[in-house]
């Protein structure tokens, strides 16, 4: 009995020590998996990323100044514009938070594949809000434009009929 348990015990515990080397090498990968490489690093999309959401707030910024003291607004185009802007702008931070998620050691386990598979969806979206962002404001300006031309028409069709 005394040499089953020791065949038995000595079974175990080597079954045991290999599980265990096994569970440390699928720690050390998962371990791994929290680091930021240098390739993830250097990727030329984050620094793009920043630049394009750094213009989207220098744009709708610019271009609401501009809208609001054109006078070719009203208060509720107005209000429909901010809240365009403020939409966009918080979903462009969304953006830059999923980007720190990525890009930041220690957050998530990522493969270096999936890190620059989440950084080419968010610089697709970035790239797409900024198009967006590009369109709208080109056609609200148009429009702005528009309006002035109307006013500026119908004070000048005014000034020559009071002048005879």
């Amino acid at each position: 009995m005394k040499k089953g348990y020791e065949v038995v015990s000595k079974g175990y515990n080597a079954v045991k020590n290999i599980a265990e080397g096994n569970f440390s090498l699928h720690e050390v990968f998962l371990d791994g998996l929290w680091l930021l490489s240098p390739e993830v690093r250097k990727y030329y999309k984050i620094t793009e990323i920043i630049r394009f959401q750094a213009a989207i707030v220098a744009e709708y910024r610019s271009a609401f100044k501009r809208f609001n003291s054109s006078g070719s607004f009203s208060v509720d185009e107005l209000e429909y514009l901010s809240k365009v802007y403020k939409r966009l702008f918080e979903e462009s931070l969304d953006n830059l938070d999923n980007l720190a998620m990525v890009i930041t050691a220690n957050k998530m386990r990522m493969s270096d594949e999936e890190r620059l598979k989440a950084i080419d969806r968010i610089f697709s979206d970035t790239v797409d809000k900024l198009d967006f962002l590009r369109d709208f404001n080109e056609s609200a300006g148009l429009l702005g434009l528009q309006r002035a031309r109307e006013k500026s028409d119908i004070r000048g069709l005014g000034d020559y009929f009071n002048t005879n």
